[in-house]
């Protein structure tokens, strides 16, 4: 887990698809005896037999309870290395499908003591090494055919991903920790995850072209992920609220730039 300045990944998907469905998938806690292993297989069958569908994993995929940390590495379904087999198999059926992966705070606690990246090991198993980033990545995501006067070329959207931090117990707090992405870089999709709080928020935003000497009004859209975890755990004995398991669907529009997210 090397951190370098924001991660860039370009990934160029066929012409011929004039939507893209983008599931970001985070906060699966695989290991957790709370997992909704359940719903997770449903995602990923999903994704699986959907021809549009693509996904990103934006960490916290494993539990990696140590016993220094809060959740329960004594009571836990998997222990760390059964979790690492357990991804493996899951992802491997749609691992073409997977566009970005990204680490969580709980990957992070195992790196933090022993120095094992066990998401960077998940990609290598994989075979998309080339889709990892560490801490946060900006998507180049190229498809479908946009016709400007003469010219056709793919519709090319940028989408940047980070799992988070913080946030505290309000919905509003994580909420604005999710917009406060548009301080970092300007995109057209953000993505968080790590609150447990789903969410969908669009801004309106004038993007300056430097080249052309222009500007253009455009929308922004934010999207929060929510888990697969059901209520107990840490989360109960700290007195959180439930969270709804419903995670956002990212429709891209492969004809025109235009990004929707659905709950």
């Amino acid at each position: 887990m090397l951190f370098d300045v924001m991660t860039i990944i370009k990934r160029l998907l066929p012409a011929d698809q004039k939507e893209i469905q983008l599931l970001p998938l985070a906060d699966l806690h695989v290991g957790d005896i709370n997992a909704d292993f359940a719903r997770v297989r449903e995602w990923l069958d999903y994704i699986a037999a959907t021809p549009s569908a693509y996904c990103i994993l934006n960490g916290d995929l494993m539990d990696a309870a140590i016993a220094s940390s809060v959740g329960d590495t004594y009571g836990a379904a998997l222990q760390p290395m059964e979790q690492l087999r357990q991804c493996v198999e899951i992802f491997s059926p749609i691992a073409d499908k997977i566009l970005a992966v990204l680490p969580g705070n709980h990957e992070a606690r195992i790196y933090k003591t022993d120095g094992l990246d066990l998401t960077e090991i998940l990609c290598s198993q994989l075979g998309i090494a080339d889709r990892y980033s560490p801490a946060s990545a900006l998507l180049f995501l190229r498809f479908g055919e946009h016709r400007e006067r003469q010219h056709r070329r793919p519709v090319c959207y940028t989408v940047y991903c980070v799992h988070g931090s913080g946030g505290g117990r309000k919905e509003g707090g994580k909420v604005q920790r999710l917009v406060n992405l548009a301080g970092i870089v300007d995109a057209d999709v953000y993505i968080m995850s790590h609150t447990h709080q789903p969410a969908v928020v669009k801004q309106c935003f004038f993007r300056v072209s430097a080249a052309n000497s222009s500007v253009a009004k455009v929308d922004k859209l934010f999207v929060n992920t929510a888990a697969a975890l059901d209520y107990g755990g840490y989360g109960e004995l700290q007195s959180y609220k439930p969270a709804s398991l419903d995670t956002p669907i990212i429709r891209l529009d492969g004809t025109r730039r235009r990004a929707v997210a659905t709950l």
